[in-house]
């Protein structure tokens, strides 16, 4: 096997992807490679190494044709005597393209985990260059129609309007109605987390390894989980970062990852409160003052919306649109609230540019002419993978509006949240119209099965039994303990989530970052660079009880930013840790950023 000799590039990949969505298109094209049951690589994206690998689209019958999973590497940089292997990646999402992903964050992850492993980014079957691919939209200017065309703030606000569930429950009927006319070649009921599982075993034992090395990130969690469940003496090194409970994952009632939402909210109150006005423009002499004066501004933009008119663009700064932004500054505390700070405090003086220019995109130009290949279906396999994988329920309007007021009562972001039921509300038509058939999946190990009857009568979520039953959703004897990480204010992933997740996996160690964000990568700590670096290099777990604190301070004051801070205080590889640190975070809120319209 041929590995890189030169060293690292970190400059100069981070330089070259200014975002996701910014490929090498001109110098590389997807469509000229051929799927094959071994990884033929080939260069692409500037130093990386591209491959097409052939899998079976159902496992369980050959017959059904095959599906071609797209993976990009970042070589190792070793000697063949200390190669240790492909670590392999996911982003999160669902529908994060873990491509794209290894494009911008593989130098980085190189610096943090080290240069004996080759950094393995792949999309998972369904997702932008793997196929069969998802799509709702024949072209990019059909889904620009049906919904904005921007990688932020496509949760509606349920608290929007009075008609606000029984627009999005509407909108679900119709995403129903086109997955069924366009689901060409009866692929999308395979388009879930247990056949990427088995997939990435695939891909394990094409590189020539027996177990799984891997590093998976908020939905990337359910996936890791999964894997060990199905395949538990296939364990290598997994680690799974900003952790959803697999039951609440696999049973549509994401309830539970509410839980620290709000208390994520009051780290932002009370830090701006603490942090004084010149280092939080939203400053108020107590931390209830910020929460109302929070509160009031929320209440006047509900009742009256901000128009903004830039040299790019034009729009509204509604209560959609500040519920978002608030929501969306959460993930990444340590780079997002000075600037949350900044918008609200504009917004208040009835300046809205700030807030919108921060979050804009160019508007939609259709290219008659472009050859380059459409393949942003982050949206499509979104759906796919996530309601697919879930217990589908046959709402009524009436039952999401009750469901939805449960909801209220558990947070104060259930508005956002609520989307997710809504949202799949869809796949009970799907199934009633038998249109897209669930098939039973078994994997070794303690497997998850499906059992669905034809015609959608019944469906029974993914199980470790074959009667359908839910649960238990782990194993008792992996062949090596996985690494368990999660955040005391996690707005999307509670830690409670990676708690259950230790509970299920016996022997698997829990590692607690004493902060707010959303996930490991979204805070600023060398503390969990290091015990990543052990646990992939030498199996090294963390002491039982083991607090990481962050390298950084949410606030910083006003004439020393937080790079400023961390550059005088660390050294040099520390400092490189950092830096290594906020470019795969960077890379994960781009991710997160794209959610369900």
């Amino acid at each position: 096997m041929a590995l890189s000799t030169g060293p690292f590039k970190l400059l100069a990949v981070t330089a070259l992807i200014s975002s996701l969505h910014v490929f090498a298109d001109s110098e590389f094209q997807w469509n000229k490679l051929k799927a094959t049951d071994k990884l033929n690589w080939t260069p692409c994206y500037s130093g990386l190494q591209c491959s097409l690998l052939e899998v079976p689209l159902d496992y369980s019958s050959p017959a059904a044709g095959t599906a071609s999973i797209a993976i990009a590497r970042y070589p190792a940089n070793c000697s063949k005597s200390e190669y240790r292997g492909p670590i392999l990646l996911n982003p999160g999402g669902p529908g994060g393209s873990g491509v794209d992903y290894v494009v911008e964050t593989g130098a980085s992850i190189a610096t943090v985990i080290g240069g004996q492993f080759d950094i393995v980014g792949f999309d998972p079957r369904g997702v932008s260059y793997s196929t069969p691919t998802v799509y709702l939209f024949k072209t990019e200017a059909e889904r620009a129609l049906w919904m904005k065309p921007s990688l932020k703030f496509v949760y509606p606000s349920l608290n929007q309007s009075a008609d606000a569930i029984a627009q999005q429950w509407a909108r679900a009927q119709i995403i129903g109605q086109l997955a069924v006319n366009r689901n060409e070649g009866n692929y999308i009921q395979h388009i879930t987390t247990d056949n990427t599982a088995r997939d990435m075993l695939r891909i394990t034992e094409a590189f020539g390894f027996e177990k799984l090395q891997y590093w998976g990130i908020s939905y990337g969690s359910v996936l890791g989980s999964t894997f060990a469940a199905m395949f538990p003496d296939k364990v290598g090194r997994v680690v799974v970062d900003g952790v959803l409970d697999m039951e609440a994952w696999f049973s549509a009632n994401l309830t539970r990852e509410m839980t620290d939402t709000d208390k994520a909210l009051q780290t932002f109150i009370d830090g701006c409160a603490a942090a004084g006005p010149d280092a939080c423009a939203f400053s108020a002499p107590s931390s209830g003052e910020v929460a109302a004066n929070l509160d009031a501004l929320s209440a006047s933009i509900k009742t009256q919306p901000a128009p903004v008119i830039t040299s790019l663009s034009y729009g509204l700064v509604d209560y959609t649109f500040l519920r978002n932004f608030i929501f969306d500054s959460l993930y990444t505390p340590y780079d997002s609230f000075v600037s949350l700070a900044q918008g609200l405090a504009d917004l208040a003086r009835g300046n809205a540019t700030t807030m919108y220019a921060a979050t804009e995109v160019p508007p939609f130009e259709c290219d008659c002419n472009s050859t380059t290949p459409f393949h942003d279906n982050f949206f499509e396999s979104a759906w796919a993978i996530s309601c697919g994988d879930a217990t589908p329920e046959n709402d009524t309007l009436a039952q999401l509006q009750e469901f939805y007021a449960v909801e209220q009562k558990l947070s104060s972001f259930a508005d956002l949240w609520g989307n997710w039921r809504v949202f799949c509300s869809y796949v009970s038509f799907l199934l009633q119209n038998g249109k897209i058939e669930a098939r039973g999946f078994q994997g070794g190990g303690n497997c998850i099965v499906r059992t669905a009857s034809k015609a959608g009568v019944s469906f029974n979520p993914p199980s470790f039994h074959a009667h359908g039953s839910p649960g238990p959703f782990g194993a008792p004897n992996t062949s090596f303990p996985l690494l368990v990480i999660g955040n005391t204010a996690d707005s999307v992933t509670s830690i409670t989530g990676a708690k259950s997740t230790v509970d299920a996996f016996p022997g698997s160690a829990l590692l607690t970052i004493d902060s707010p964000g959303h996930t490991s990568t979204a805070v600023p700590s060398t503390c969990v660079s290091g015990y990543l670096r052990q646990y992939f290099q030498n199996g090294t777990l963390p002491a039982p009880g083991t607090v990481c604190q962050p390298d950084g301070v949410l606030f910083p004051s006003a004439n020393a930013t937080t790079e400023d801070v961390t550059a005088r205080e660390l050294d040099a590889r520390r400092a490189d840790l950092i830096e290594a640190g906020r470019t795969i975070g960077r890379a994960v809120r781009r991710v997160a950023a794209q959610r369900y319209p």
